[in-house]
């Protein structure tokens, strides 16, 4: 089983290892940019799912873009056209794979 897609992370653990508020997870999720596996009333996220998030924090804070903005572009074109990414950073990166959460986000 490839370890990026196993959901291991709760939020807490994730909030952490992204330096962020639990609660931005939760507005994250709330506003259909995340997914993640849920067991009972537990959130838990995959690695694949914490280099989305970068990504996502990425758009918001160094390229300004809204949340509403990224969840109405997201529906006409990948993540990487919204931020010009080079090939080099899309190879590495897990929205740049046909299962990504970029990909499947609810709008």
């Amino acid at each position: 089983m490839d370890t990026d897609n196993k959901a291991i992370f709760t939020v807490g653990m994730a909030a952490k290892m992204l330096d962020i508020h639990p609660r931005t997870l939760r507005n994250y999720e709330d506003k259909g940019l995340i997914v993640p596996t849920r067991k009972g009333e537990w959130r838990y996220y995959t690695m694949r799912d914490i280099q989305w998030i970068e990504c996502l924090r990425e758009m918001i804070h160094v390229h300004g873009v809204s949340i509403n903005a990224i969840k109405k572009l997201l529906k006409y074109t990948p993540c990487w056209n919204i931020i010009d990414c080079s090939f080099e950073k899309r190879k590495c990166c897990s929205a740049f794979l046909p299962t990504s959460p970029a990909r499947h986000a609810k709008s």
